[in-house]
């Protein structure tokens, strides 16, 4: 186990985690040799295309399945052999919850509370939370998707776990429900809990992830914080915003770039110095308005990744 592991910096440790299925085809492996280490508060991005292994290796990890080979260890407890003492610090959205719907929010959640033992007090406490303090007395049917999927997230918070795991949270979410998500995982991981989300929507996780995890047909490809992942501080490009924005894609493909329109701007890719770009334009009377840097995003990391490996979106999640 790593130094990081032994002092308690991370909230969740993975070496060499294998896991197959059994098909018509033979084996499939889902996960293969991960190493995954999930840092200890804040909010880490699992990322993968469908099919990557991101609900296989998380089921292993709640000892819904059993792992081939390897080892997992949630707060330094070796799981599964240890989970029974720290399952109280674990709360988890695997699958989508069932409510009753003709039940009220409140009394879905104090039903719950009741079955765990946790205090009655605890369930407006969990409601105000995720933004459903006005609502949980209106019955369960008449929440909207991202209502009941926060109220999913207000009874994993009953037991006031140190550690969250969701599992693509916004699918089939309009944006104010994929908003309502994101701004709820993001007060968890301010609160000091550590919120494991795992997702394909690269824009959502980018915006409230501290740190990310990208792995394609079950393997590690990248981690790091996500600056650190995205690599911030490389430029792919400039976009350039010109009068004539016709004449000066003329000069510039004369002159080698690749150029595209983006916007009311230019895209040149594979360049970096803004100086050449001008130069070249204004030696045909061709003067530059705007010049910005084209920065890597999330996205364009985790396809430059994934298409290199061969690991494009495939069938269903394992």
């Amino acid at each position: 186990m790593s130094t990081k592991a032994e002092r308690g910096d991370l909230a969740i440790a993975t070496r060499g985690l294998r896991k197959t299925y059994r098909t018509r085809r033979g084996r499939q492996v889902a996960v293969q040799g991960l190493d995954l280490e999930v840092p200890a508060g804040g909010v880490h991005g699992f990322l993968g295309p469908n099919g990557s292994g991101k609900t296989t290796s998380i089921r292993m990890l709640l000892g819904l399945i059993r792992a081939d080979a390897g080892t997992m260890r949630i707060f330094d407890h070796e799981v599964p052999r240890r989970l029974p003492e720290i399952i109280g610090r674990v709360g988890a959205i695997v699958e989508s919850p069932r409510f009753f719907p003709s039940f009220t929010g409140r009394t879905n959640l104090a039903l719950l509370a009741d079955a765990i033992g946790a205090p009655p007090t605890t369930v407006d406490r969990v409601l105000e939370q995720t933004g459903l303090g006005e609502r949980g007395r209106d019955r369960f049917s008449s929440y909207s998707l991202g209502m009941k999927q926060r109220l999913a997230i207000a009874a994993t918070l009953l037991k006031s776990p140190d550690l969250l795991i969701f599992d693509e949270p916004t699918n089939g979410l309009d944006p104010a429900g994929i908003h309502e998500i994101r701004t709820t995982m993001r007060a968890l991981g301010a609160e000091g809990r550590t919120v494991l989300v795992s997702s394909h929507i690269l824009g959502e996780v980018e915006h409230v992830a501290d740190t990310v995890s990208i792995i394609g047909r079950g393997r590690l490809l990248a981690s790091g914080s996500v600056q650190d992942v995205i690599g911030r501080g490389t430029v792919s490009g400039l976009r350039v915003g010109v009068s004539d924005p016709a004449g000066a894609t003329r000069v510039l493909v004369d002159s080698g770039f690749s150029v595209t329109p983006d916007g009311h701007l230019l895209r040149v890719d594979g360049v970096t110095d803004g100086a050449e770009i001008t130069h070249r334009l204004a030696a045909n009377d061709l003067w530059v308005n705007e010049l910005v840097p084209v920065r890597a995003d999330l996205e364009s990391v985790f396809l430059e990744l994934t298409a290199h490996k061969g690991l494009g979106s495939g069938g269903e999640e394992t």
